[in-house]
Parts: C-alpha cells; structure tokens; sequence
C-alpha cells in the first residue's frame, strides 16, 4: 500500500497543476470529440508513467543527466506553446468568420492518434514534468524491489491518467454549453491567452 500510495501521489502532484499542456487539453477536448480529447489525455499520462518510470529504475545515477537539460526544454516548450495558441486563436477566428451565417458543427481538429503522440512529444518536452520526476530522482525513488517498482510506475500512470481524462471531460462539456459561433470563439481566443502566458511565465 505505502508503494501504490506514494505512485499516486507522483502522478497527482504533477498531473493536478494545470499548466499550459492541460490548458491546451481543455481547448482541445471542447473543439473536437470525446475520443480525441481521452486520446490526448492518456497521451500526457503516459509521458508521466515514462518519466515515473524513470525515476523509478535510475535512481539517482540519471539526475546530473536531466538536470542541464531542463533550460533547453523550457525554451522548446515555450516556443510549441505559443506557437500552437497562435494557431488556435487564428483558427478559431476563420471558423468564426465561415460559419456567422451558417449552423455549428462539432470539429475534430486532429485525429486521435495525432492527439496522443502530440500531448504526449509536448508533455515530455514539458520543463515542470522533468523537473519534477528529476527531484524524484534526486530522493532515490529508484530503491526496492522490481514488483514494487512496477507498482510505483503503474499507480503514478493511473493517477495522472484519471486527473487528465477528466480534464479532458470537462473540456468536452464546455465545447457542448458554449456551442454558438461566438461563445467557440471566446473560447479558443481565452485558450490561446492563457497558454501564452502560461508559456511565458516558463522563460520568464
């Protein structure tokens, strides 16, 4: 139990902040359909279940690793974000110019497999996920034995995966509340705000 416990505390404690990633899930979830918005969420827990697995088998021998790393990441980060914020806010302004005389249809922007490996690439890239799972590193999450370590992973994949589907639930009701041309418009202009900032505030 002490095993399961700490993995679910791993995979809440970086899962329930919401960054510029969840923000992007919510925006993402409320423009398309549920399977795409769940695919995306289990995209990012998967990156989480990676990188607790990480700290798991390496122990401290992988932090001096990860570290110098963190700087470079930020920036990348920084640069998807904004750039996928701009993207969302021009097309929710063209969509909105289309469709002023014409009936709302739900959109999937993305396939679901493109949602998974595209929340997954932008969660590994994430600066807050690797320098969280390197102080696991750091605290030597790595001791005990193999079952236990299999535990560990698989609890903080499950928590982070129960967090992000239901981020991604909730964004799929505000896409179903907010279904005129304006009220989507408001809605991925607020996103594309909040996810440069929050994007900012990385390199800030």
């Amino acid at each position: 139990m002490e095993v399961v416990v700490a993995g679910m505390l791993a995979g809440y404690g970086i899962a329930i902040p919401v960054g510029p990633v969840g923000t992007y899930l919510v925006s993402l979830s409320a423009r398309s359909s549920a399977r795409v918005g769940a695919c995306a969420a289990l995209g990012i827990a998967s990156a989480d279940g990676i990188y607790a697995l990480v700290a798991a088998v390496a122990g401290t021998a992988l932090a001096p690793l990860l570290v110098p790393v963190v700087v470079p990441l930020r920036w990348v980060s920084a640069v998807v974000l904004i750039g996928l914020a701009l993207l969302g806010a021009i097309t929710g302004v063209r969509r909105y110019r289309a469709r002023r005389l014409t009936g709302i249809t739900r959109d999937t922007p993305v396939r679901a497999r493109t949602a998974y490996l595209g929340l997954l690439g932008m969660t590994l890239l994430s600066p807050m996920t690797v320098i969280y799972f390197a102080a696991l590193v750091l605290g030597g999450s790595g001791r005990g034995s193999a079952p236990q370590l299999a535990v560990f992973v698989v609890a903080a994949f499950l928590a982070s995966a129960s967090w992000q589907l239901l981020l991604a639930g909730g964004g799929v009701l505000l896409g179903r509340v907010l279904t005129g041309n304006l009220g989507r418009l408001m809605t991925a202009l607020a996103s594309s705000v909040v996810i440069v900032v929050l994007a900012v505030r990385l390199v800030a």
